[in-house]
């Protein structure tokens, strides 16, 4: 008992994380939520019209952000995409912080995009499958929230 109480006072002492305001935690969390967008968005490598249109908005609606911050919002996942090695990092984030509901919510804003220019790429659905998986979600609400996003 002693050892394990060691062992993470010592992992607090030797943690370079700095501590992040609320705020910052806020930003990180809609960092991670938009990033995941992204990958949708990038799947197919074309990013349609409806869909460059479409993205800002779910943001705001599902972030509570105003249009500019959405468009910040976007250029930073976009960049942090490209830097990415996979998935895990930002279901990690959404994991900790995010409700069932709102888990669901961002699901159904990804079949959005991925539904935006009237067709499903293969690569769009294993994204958003591997995501649900990764978020812990049933494959009926997978498919629910498909089902919402087409009707």
């Amino acid at each position: 008992m002693v050892e394990v109480f060691m062992l993470a006072k010592l992992k607090k002492l030797f943690s370079f994380e700095p501590t992040l305001t609320p705020e910052q935690q806020t930003h990180q969390l809609n960092l991670a939520a938009a990033t995941l967008l992204i990958e949708v968005v990038n799947a197919d490598d074309e990013i349609s019209i409806e869909e460059s249109e479409l993205l800002p908005q779910l943001l705001q609606t599902s972030l509570n952000i105003d249009h500019n911050q959405a468009l910040e919002l976007i250029d930073e996942a976009k960049q942090t995409q490209r830097q990415s090695t996979s998935l895990f990092q930002f279901t990690e984030q959404v994991n900790a912080n995010f409700n069932l509901q709102q888990k669901q919510q961002l699901l159904l804003a990804m079949w959005k995009l991925a539904y935006a220019d009237g067709h499903l790429c293969q690569y769009e659905d294993q994204i958003i499958r591997r995501t649900a998986d990764l978020l812990y979600l049933k494959h009926s609400e997978l498919i629910q929230m498909r089902n919402q996003a087409l009707s």
